[in-house]
């Protein structure tokens, strides 16, 4: 998920989520952080481990992954926690926890047979009671899921057919689900652990390559090598245990402290590499810079075409055409980041290729637009006015979560306007505050990124019944019987075709009616010594520290 957002897909409609639990997910979307999640301090954590560390930019406050839906979570969690499949990068599905599965003729029952011989850190063996004990947990309502529920919107049941088989019911058929089961947010968990729930944030159980050993709030989470592992799936480079003796995660907040860490050799690798930085680590003799395109949602701006002035598409579609992207993402990315032509991102299935330069930057076009419109005249300012009223539009942000830039870009996109003659108000807000905002639809314009390995990302910012008050992320509640019918089919048939004309559909759809200004493609950048080899990124572009040693070792 909504790097951020972070970005987010995709809740049962029968557990509706209380409204703080949907402005989780609301905030890791449309910043890649989240204040939403509580839980006390852990353990402390232990030092001088000898292994790597690597900082990032955000600390979660809950590292159970059917609760948090933060893609620093999923980061985390992917060392701790194994999944029934695996998914490449290249989207395909592989073996993992299931050794094999089968999946009934009216595509509602997914079978799936466990791997022998895996324990979880606390010893306890996996069977197929402990699956459903897992898979359980996530949709029970008590658990306030704010992401990983909605990758089991069409579950049902689990049954346990036999220590090793188990059986996944739906009400519905979901193409999606293989991939959703690849995900940390859907980890496995002990299910000794999870008799104790309001343990699950602070000491997560799992059975990967790496176990939780402690957590200094505002410092550091500690892992230690989980030394019986030797069940890693067919991607990894190697078997059996990690080549780390132990995974220390850092928080450092601070971009410039993030980067001099790394320089002065304190930390081994950095997530969330600042773009201004790449052109000088890359020149550094012993530093390296690596990076992998995320797939699902764009960093984009979304319109609210219920209420103010964006209600009319002419002055939504001018409002499109004002902003000149090329120019902007370059600038302010230092070339990092690909303008985006679309909602979904190039390395996703169902990405329509045709749509890039369809609708570029046009002054003439949007004054044209504009004028049309009945906004002809401007006051003093340059700003165009109408029975008396400017031509203003709102754009709530809270100012500590924003990243990768999104402060300059919302300035240059508002700079931008203003010459078109539209005054976009970036409105600054305490999480709190934003958060009742949004809920409320008291916006007109909302930005989001929404890390997903599947197009079914879509379905949960434009179905109509994903709103925020129905667990999904459709904040200004689009109604468009068109997209529902799009959507709904690319859910549900296996063809992977099909699936992929739907959201071209989709896309396409978006850009017509005006509803969404795509900005960026998202791009996790890392910065790493030279002694840090074999780091490689999962399908969702999180890195993976499984395969990696330091040095020669």
């Amino acid at each position: 998920m909504y790097q951020s957002t972070r970005f987010p897909a995709r809740r049962p409609s029968a557990r509706i989520r209380r409204p703080a639990a949907a402005l989780c997910g609301l905030l890791l979307a449309g910043a890649g952080l989240s204040a939403c999640d509580s839980g006390s301090a852990g353990a402390g954590v232990a030092g001088g481990s000898g292994g790597l560390t690597f900082a990032t930019d955000t600390e979660p406050s809950c590292i159970d992954p059917a609760v948090s839906p933060l893609d620093v979570t999923a980061l985390i969690d992917r060392n701790i926690f194994d999944s029934l499949v695996n998914a490449s990068p290249d989207g395909k599905i592989h073996p993992w926890l299931a050794k094999s599965w089968s999946v009934s003729k009216d595509a509602k029952t997914y079978t799936f047979e466990l791997r022998k011989g895996v324990t979880f850190h606390d010893g306890t063996p996996l069977d197929a009671r402990a699956v459903k004990a897992s898979l359980d947990h996530v949709v029970d309502p008590k658990t306030k899921s704010s992401y990983a529920a909605g990758l089991l919107s069409a579950y049902r049941e689990a049954k346990a057919e036999g220590p090793s088989t188990v059986r996944i019911v739906l009400k519905r058929p979901d193409a999606t689900l293989l991939q959703s089961l690849s995900t940390a947010y859907l980890g496995i968990q002990s299910p000794k652990a999870l008799k104790n729930t309001a343990a699950l944030c602070r000491t997560p159980v799992g059975t990967g390559p790496f176990r939780f050993v402690g957590w200094k709030q505002k410092q550091s989470i500690e892992l230690k090598n989980n030394g019986g592992y030797k069940w890693a799936p067919p991607t990894a480079k190697h078997t059996g245990p990690a080549k780390l003796p132990s995974l220390t995660i850092r928080f450092i907040q601070e971009n410039a402290v993030r980067v001099g860490a790394l320089n002065s050799g304190e930390v081994d690798v950095i997530g969330g590499l600042p773009a201004p930085n790449v052109k000088t680590l890359k020149a550094s003799p012993r530093l390296q810079v690596l990076s992998s395109q995320a797939p699902g949602g764009t960093y984009s701006v979304h319109l609210n075409p219920a209420r103010g002035p964006l209600k009319d598409k002419r002055v939504r579609t001018a409002f499109l055409r004002a902003v000149d992207l090329d120019q902007l993402v370059k600038s302010v990315s230092f070339g990092q980041y690909d303008r985006a032509w679309s909602q979904l991102g190039p390395r996703t299935l169902g990405y329509d290729k045709e749509i890039e330069g369809s609708w570029a930057h046009d002054p003439k076009l949007a004054d044209k637009l504009l004028d049309e419109a009945g906004w002809s005249q401007r006051d003093g300012e340059g700003y165009r006015v109408k029975d008396g009223k400017r031509l203003t539009v709102r754009w709530p942000f809270v100012p500590q979560l924003l990243r990768e830039q999104r402060d300059i870009l919302g300035q240059g996109i508002q700079a931008q306007a203003k010459k078109a003659g539209i005054q976009v108000k970036r409105d600054a807000k305490d999480t709190g505050t934003y958060s009742k905002q949004i809920f409320a639809g008291d916006a007109d314009l909302w930005d989001s990124s929404n890390v997903r390995a599947d197009p079914d990302v879509l379905r949960t910012l434009y179905a109509s019944d994903q709103t925020l008050a129905k667990g999904g992320m459709n904040v200004f509640k689009i109604s468009d019987p068109k997209i529902d019918a799009w959507l709904r089919h690319g859910a549900a048939t296996a063809d992977r075709a099909a699936r992929a004309d739907d959201y071209v559909k989709v896309q396409r759809r978006l850009r017509d009616e005006a509803l969404v200004l795509p900005v960026y493609v998202p791009a996790y950048l890392v910065g790493a010594s030279k002694d840090v080899k074999g780091l490689s990124f999962e399908a969702a572009s999180y890195p993976l520290f499984y395969d990696v040693s330091l040095g020669d070792s």
